[in-house]
């Protein structure tokens, strides 16, 4: 099969002019090939007539419904196929980081908030129903997943990504790409690993600014997702980050897209650029003179398709290649891969989607039912004094907040609705976002989810407070007047996520001080002044620096930007209905000066020598990684290990049982941890090797077993050798980094230092039922 795909797509190069090849590793935005949202067959003609590699954003930019972007996507590849020399079809693609960007595509829990669940296959199952949508409309290729690690809570962007841990990231990571692609590629949809590398650990936090990881800390960490998604989820395509690490611009650094990620990673796939990273060689690093020097870097680094339009490749490659700057190999290798995954999507045969059953995809009920599901396992309780759930019946609430009654405030930065706003600035000349009007059905809020679930006899009182970012306080007046009416209050304070100045999270929104945006903490101040009970529900990208709320709310909620469904779960949650189980898949500061801050830092890290803490604040988290109350509580014993040595291919069976000691129905994340007491390299002082997500009913009782593989404990020596060393490693099994119940050891028996072929990232768990707790009778 291979030979003969290989076959094909060099009879077909084989058969092509320059500029048609040329035309494979360029793109064009969907509206270009419009007017007024109409497609232009004099467009059409002009950027397409000798094809093209990629159209972007059919759905991203496009007010119209699925059915219609079907129709065009259709109309655009009817041209290529029938119209164009050769008849080579586009590949689409579309941004799903919470869902398929599309006017009524399904908006999930932004990725912070999946991580939260602990659950990998809820991401599998999210991207399944992301892939079928997509394939709907005509979209081949999905700008995601993020496997950047959440490494600094300043970058806007950390909502996008699936926490700070590698391993926790690689789970995630590889679950959403299977999602994507599916069993094979002629019925899936092209995942795009981005951004390699180290794009989220910037200078101050800022976006695209340079990244001063050493070369060891990238092999360890932050490669870590990128090598599982690559080799035990065949990751079809990848994209480069912005900035430049250790003085190396990645969409200009050979070293790091062809050494480092062909090369030592094995990476087979396309490598398509970030959006203008190529433009951004000359205008934003001054690496490149002119935009055909930039175009000549990208390409012999190893970017082989420029996105989202062509500005840099195309004629200025052609112009490069007869000034002797450039050989053709390099053009045509980067074709040749571009071909061949249209071939394996099947593009060649079956360019045209079913036009008949879009609307009955993007309609199917049991996508909304897993936007619930996942919303609901996303809620982490950060803090409860027995507030929670709210006592029945409530007389009355107050409902307070600038994210209380906002169903656009529940959405991550790449949501249709937020999107919408920046392509209404950029492409369509509004002055100002407007509010989106297009999304279908209506995204019920937080203040609506507790009105619809209440009963008649519970009045809810409402109160905006405040903006997200605005310094107005004239509506503070109003808020407390309504809190000292009611019984109780639920204040919804965080982000508005986004692209565009008014926003407070999101690509492009990089903070500062990490305190909650505007006067939010103002307001919450103000509130808590009034001495009732206050429900803190922070809907955010990022976790703030809440030190005084934590200390003076009842309760506090961390429910990340949920979706279209999360104003509902949080109401369930607040009430009872169900009872949150979220993790903390990051760490919370205390305060912003004490960044980075993680939990699996080295021996040397998270204290000061001589004394420990800070002078002014103590250097523990706020929370924890792994962190996330429950309304029940759980016992963990009888911790088991065998056997006591074991060698580098060889796999330690560990056991525990973990009760439900409480009177509710409840969900635990049981956590594994290891340390290696003393190694050749400062090792971690924790790091997560599994995990498993129980529900468990008052008095259940169930028996986990980890199956841990020895070598998954590898690390890399200073010369990037991936070894195992003799020695004592302690287990350590919890509810969190910061709260663990259980301690054992085995020991690594071997050589002096053993090699290891590749890491090893997933680490078997079983769970079964082991009895109940004796009936407590009460007294």
């Amino acid at each position: 099969m291979a030979g003969a795909l290989h076959h094909r797509v060099d009879a077909l190069l084989a058969r092509m002019t320059l500029e048609e090849q040329l035309a494979q590793l360029g793109s064009c935005w969907m509206h270009e090939l419009q007017t007024d949202g109409v497609l232009d067959p004099a467009l059409m003609q002009r950027h397409l007539h000798q094809g093209i590699g990629q159209i972007t954003r059919p759905g991203g930019n496009s007010t119209l419904p699925p059915a219609e972007i079907a129709k065009a996507t259709n109309a655009l590849q009817r041209y290529l196929v029938e119209q164009t020399r050769l008849g080579i079809p586009a590949i689409f693609h579309e941004e799903t980081c919470c869902g398929a960007m599309v006017r009524e595509g399904t908006q999930f829990p932004q990725p912070i908030g999946l991580a939260s669940t602990f659950e990998p296959a809820l991401a599998e199952a999210m991207t399944t129903a992301i892939r079928r949508q997509l394939l709907a409309i005509g979209a081949r290729q999905a700008l995601a997943p993020v496997l950047d690690l959440a490494w600094d809570p300043r970058w806007g962007r950390l909502e996008e990504t699936f926490g700070e841990d590698p391993t926790l990231v690689a789970h995630f990571g590889v679950a959403y790409v299977q999602g994507l692609q599916g069993n094979a590629l002629t019925g899936g949809v092209l995942a795009t690993g981005k951004h390699f590398i180290g794009h989220s650990a910037s200078e101050g936090g800022l976006n695209c600014a340079p990244v001063h990881l050493g070369q060891y800390e990238l092999h360890d960490l932050f490669l870590a997702p990128f090598q599982a998604a690559i080799r035990d989820a065949h990751l079809a395509t990848l994209m480069n980050s912005y900035p430049e690490l250790d003085g190396e611009v990645v969409a200009a650094s050979r070293q790091l897209l062809t050494g480092l990620l062909r090369e030592e990673l094995g990476f087979e796939g396309l490598i398509v650029s970030d959006y203008e990273a190529i433009l951004m060689l000359h205008t934003y690093h001054r690496l490149a003179p002119d935009l055909r020097r930039a175009a000549v870097l990208a390409l012999q680094a190893g970017i082989e398709v420029e996105l989202p339009t062509t500005v840099c490749y195309g004629d200025l490659l052609r112009q490069a290649l007869e000034a002797g700057e450039l050989e053709l190999e390099a053009i045509q290798q980067a074709v040749r891969r571009h071909l061949q995954l249209k071939f394996e999507l099947g593009l060649f045969d079956a360019p045209y989607v079913e036009e008949g059953h879009v609307t009955e995809i993007f309609a199917a009920p049991e996508n909304r039912a897993l936007a619930r599901e996942i919303a609901r396992k996303s809620l982490v309780l950060l803090k409860n004094d027995g507030v929670l759930p709210l006592e029945h019946p409530l007389k009355t609430l107050a409902v307070i907040g600038p994210n209380a009654h906002s169903g656009r405030n529940l959405l991550g930065d790449y949501a249709y609705a937020s999107q919408r706003e920046l392509a209404a600035v950029q492409f369509e000349g509004a002055p100002t976002a407007p509010v989106n009007p297009l999304t279908r059905p209506p995204i019920p809020t937080v203040l609506e989810g507790l009105r619809a679930l209440l009963t008649p006899t519970t009045q809810v009182l409402y109160a905006r407070g405040c903006d997200n970012l605005d310094p107005d306080r004239s509506g503070f007046v109003g808020a407390v007047r309504l809190a000292e009416q009611a019984d109780a209050v639920v204040l919804v304070l965080g982000d508005r996520s986004g692209l565009l100045p008014h926003c407070t999270t999101g690509e492009t929104r990089d903070c500062a001080s990490l305190q909650l945006p505007g006067v939010q903490n103002d307001l919450a101040q103000a509130i808590l002044a009034t001495g009732k009970p206050v429900v803190v529900v922070l809907v955010t990208g990022r976790p703030y620096a809440i030190t005084e709320l934590a200390a003076r709310a009842n309760a506090i909620l961390e429910a990340w930007l949920p979706g279209e469904e999360g104003g509902v779960a949080i109401a369930e949650a607040l009430l009872g209905l169900i009872a949150p189980g979220g993790k903390l898949p990051l760490t919370f500061p205390r305060a912003v000066g004490q960044l980075p801050i993680h939990y699996n830092h080295k021996p040397s890290a998270g204290r000061s020598n001589w004394y420990g803490d800070y002078t002014d604040e103590s250097v523990k988290p706020l929370y924890p990684f792994g962190h996330g109350l429950s309304y029940t509580t759980f016992a963990y014993e009888e911790l088991r290990l065998t056997p006591a040595q074991a060698t580098v291919d060889g796999t330690v069976a560990i056991s525990l049982t973990v009760s439900n000691t409480g009177s509710r129905r409840g969900d635990e994340v049981v956590q594994l941890y290891v340390r290696d007491e003393f190694a050749s390299v400062p090792r971690p002082v924790q790091e997560l090797k599994g995990y498993l997500r129980l529900t468990l009913e008052p008095g259940e009782r169930r028996r986990v077993t980890f199956h841990l593989p020895v070598n998954q404990l590898a690390f890399y020596t200073h010369d990037f050798e991936l070894v195992l060393e003799p020695g004592r490693i302690e287990v350590l099994v919890g509810s969190s980094a910061g709260d663990i119940r259980l301690r054992g050891d085995f020991e690594i028996v071997g050589p002096e230092r053993m090699s290891v072929a590749q890491r090893v990232f997933f680490c078997p768990v079983e769970s079964e039922r082991s009895g109940s707790l004796p009936e407590r009778r009460q007294p």
